[in-house]
């Protein structure tokens, strides 16, 4: 097991494609396409997000996350985290999480209880709480010590994504065909 930042341009775009599709599912409307296509316009483009993988012994990937800076470019946020095989490899979305929390000033949130415990297991060592009911956690490397500390994750305004794909036909069109080229092109290996 390794971790992989995705560097190569293409496969990154497959990789975030795959992970847009697994982290909200197929029937999901235009938020796949739309974090998509936010995240390549601003994130990637700023580089502020990072595409990482946890490969098995074969190279193949088995977990997906992105990554994205905050405002002061200290510490790394996980806004998505997809597993793509539990059969080869145990908890494969943990493994990357915990691998990640001992190298990098790590950021999970989440409301989900279930989520909290499985993020604690994975060496998420710290907890604060958020506005409306969110579990903000912090790995080991976290330099914030309360919420007064914690700078704000980058992003990008995913409603005015939607907004633009309504007004603008053609960049809707080749946004979705840039995503479905990246899960067609879904790398076996890394």
């Amino acid at each position: 097991m390794r971790v992989v930042n995705i560097n190569n341009p293409h496969q990154r775009e497959a990789c975030l494609a795959r992970l847009c599709a697994e982290a909200y599912g197929h029937e999901a409307g235009l938020r796949p396409l739309a974090t998509f296509a936010g995240t390549l316009a601003v994130l990637v483009e700023q580089e502020a997000a990072r595409v990482l993988a946890l490969v098995d012994d074969q190279a193949r990937p088995v977990a997906l996350a992105l990554l994205v800076l905050d405002e002061h470019g200290s510490s790394m946020t996980v806004m998505l985290l997809a597993e793509l095989d539990e059969q080869s490899v145990a908890r494969p979305a943990e493994r990357l999480v915990a691998e990640l929390a001992l190298k990098a000033p790590l950021r999970v949130d989440t409301q989900d209880d279930e989520q909290k415990r499985r993020f604690s297991e994975a060496g998420v060592s710290r907890w604060l709480e958020g506005r409306a009911g969110v579990h903000i956690g912090l790995g080991p490397k976290h330099p914030a010590a309360s919420l007064e500390d914690l700078p704000q994750a980058l992003t990008f305004d995913e409603a005015a994504v939607i907004q633009s794909f309504k007004q603008d036909r053609q960049q809707f069109d080749d946004y979705k065909a840039r995503f479905i080229r990246g899960l067609e092109a879904f790398p076996a290996t890394l």
